[in-house]
């Protein structure tokens, strides 16, 4: 530290410097617990894994029993993957008159108006992502999409390929197997498992972990060992009554 001296500057003694130093030290000790403390109260809350949604107790003990059942492979190669593998587009498979688009938007939004089969507009609460997000149809359409729990490409290299067409249809409008989801994080999402995409919500991966097990409990789909250590690690988070 330097200090003025005659219009000048010029070094302050040693000791000076030694109580400056002191000085800061014992400032900055009660500043850095501060900041300590601070990231201790908020780190919950940017960590805590605590499901938003209670699942009964039985629903629980099928998915774990389930999963130990699934066969556990490598992923297979992509290869002579299309979507049109698994039908062309929407289809109608209740024979209701609506496409399963049109289902799963009906069953999954609220405050919705209907033109028909048609959703007009309603408010999503996103299972995904927790925000509230209204749908209107038109331009934003997309803000709102369906989508597959586990994933079209996904059930390809792990069983799929194998199957009949008619089955894959069945699969892709399987409503055991759609959500009504925030269209970015879909999009985010791609053909992701459970071993590399799981909700942003933190509090909705018990529920996603268990009705992935369930549609490939269904399907005789396989899983990876990754795939299967990250459906357990969710399982063991979930909350019961």
């Amino acid at each position: 530290m330097s200090v003025a001296v005659g219009g000048g500057w010029q070094s302050a003694p040693v000791s000076s410097r030694r109580s400056a130093g002191r000085r800061l030290r014992w400032w900055g000790a009660p500043v850095l617990l501060a900041l300590i403390g601070v990231v201790a109260l908020q780190w919950p809350q940017l960590t805590d894994p605590t499901p938003r949604y209670v699942v009964p107790a039985e629903e629980l003990a099928k998915a774990r029993a389930e999963l130990t059942v699934l066969a556990v492979k490598g992923r297979a190669p992509r290869t002579g993957y299309e979507r049109s593998e698994f039908g062309d587009g929407w289809a109608d498979l209740d024979h209701n008159g609506c496409s399963t688009r049109e289902d799963i938007l009906a069953r999954d939004l609220t405050d919705r108006t209907l033109d028909g089969c048609r959703i007009a507009n309603g408010t999503l609460l996103d299972p995904y992502s927790g925000a509230t997000i209204a749908f209107v149809r038109g331009p934003d359409s997309a803000e709102v999409q369906i989508d597959h729990v586990v994933a079209l490409a996904d059930a390809w290299q792990k069983g799929a390929q194998q199957w009949t067409p008619a089955r894959r249809g069945e699969f892709a409008n399987d409503p055991l197997n759609l959500l009504a989801v925030d269209g970015g994080v879909n999009q985010a999402k791609g053909a992701g498992d459970a071993a590399t995409w799981l909700p942003p919500d933190r509090g909705y991966r018990c529920a996603y972990a268990i009705r992935q097990i369930a549609v490939k409990a269904r399907y005789g789909l396989w899983v990876t060992a990754a795939e299967g250590d990250a459906l357990r690690r969710e399982l063991s988070r979930c909350r019961t009554p």
